[in-house]
């Protein structure tokens, strides 16, 4: 039981929008369950039915999200049912259903991306306004009345929406802080070990083989000494510019040392390792050069195993990377698989 509890505590902590969803879930059904009971049991059916499939929607998005990991489906299901729901609520109940209102903005651009949930806002006062228009006294108990409602409500929404859009450019700023190198913008060591998991999780459920190839810069110091840190600094960058333009969108650059980088290849196999190691050797030799002539780097290559731990998939490619080394740099080493891995 403590396991368990610990497990959901660190499930919370990690995923933002899992955390916000079950939060805000758990606190929608505890405030209108009662709500529902009341009304249902006042036969007020229309409102209390529709608090009644706000809850169970609630209860259904949240156990969708815990056991999927999908939050932007379980988000998008939300908003769609509460909006219709308390739009229903506010046209049965008139001014009293209007309060729920303010709480749905929130919840709103809380569960979706913030135009989405704008959007998902001006069709729920659009709609209320048309009704109340076309139906009188229906909604509101004055033109007054209306406008006031449609001003504020359209106020919390514009803001929740700058707020939003703030919270996340600034969660994105945060995430690319901790994943991304400072100096070149590849990946960096901490996703990097991730990453490799999540490969080696998906050669072992659908037999999709990856490769890393392990590179690391010839005479890297003397290009510091001889032409200082700067010098250096751009040697880097332009290397990781150069590598994302050859390879494809879904392959994953990871800097794990001073001059030493990742290449992590999805869906690749020995040939295709040997042919993109080639090819990042032309592009080299081709484009990236110091004031004292071409940098030249030695790589060392493996692809994944069936039953191979991240760490040994590395160890192998690392070892590789240590023989293009000592056979004399500007080399490129690929583990070769046993027979038995062939068969």
């Amino acid at each position: 039981m403590g396991r368990r509890f610990n497990r959901v505590l660190a499930r919370l902590r990690k995923d933002f929008q899992l955390c916000i969803i079950t939060l805000m879930g758990f606190f929608g059904v505890l405030g209108i369950t009662p709500y529902a009971v009341y009304r249902l049991s006042q036969g007020n059916y229309p409102v209390g039915i529709a608090d009644t499939v706000i809850v169970l929607s609630t209860i259904a998005a949240m156990s969708y999200a815990w056991r999927t990991g999908d939050t932007r489906k379980a988000g998008l299901w939300l908003v769609a049912v509460d909006s219709l729901c308390a739009t229903l609520i506010a046209v049965k109940l008139g001014v009293n259903g209007l309060f729920w209102i303010y709480p749905l903005i929130l919840l709103n651009f809380f569960m979706v991306v913030p135009l989405i949930a704008l959007l998902a806002t001006g069709a729920v006062l659009s709609v209320l306004v048309t009704y109340a228009t076309l139906v009188p006294g229906s909604v509101f108990d004055s033109h007054y009345q209306m406008l006031s409602f449609l001003v504020t409500a359209m106020v919390a929404g514009i803001m929740s929406f700058i707020f939003a859009q703030r919270a996340a450019y600034q969660r994105r700023q945060l995430q690319s802080w901790a994943t991304r190198d400072a100096l070149t913008g590849a990946r960096n060591r901490r996703i990097m070990d991730q990453e490799l998991k999540i490969a080696v999780a998906n050669k072992r459920r659908h037999g999709i083989s990856s490769a890393v190839l392990v590179i690391d810069m010839d005479h890297f110091k003397q290009v510091n000494d001889r032409f200082g840190h700067p010098m250096g600094d751009q040697v880097l960058i332009k290397f990781v510019e150069l590598t994302n333009r050859c390879f494809r969108h879904e392959d994953r650059l990871f800097r794990f040392g001073g001059e030493e980088f990742l290449l992590l290849l999805s869906n690749t196999n020995e040939k295709g390792l040997r042919a993109a190691a080639l090819q990042l050797q032309a592009q080299i030799a081709q484009h990236l050069k110091t004031p004292d002539g071409p940098v030249t780097v030695s790589m060392g290559g493996a692809v994944l195993y069936a039953d191979e731990s991240w760490r040994d998939w590395l160890e192998r490619a690392d070892q590789q990377l240590y023989e293009a080394k000592r056979a004399g740099r500007n080399r490129i080493h690929i583990d070769i698989y046993p027979t038995v891995e062939m068969a």
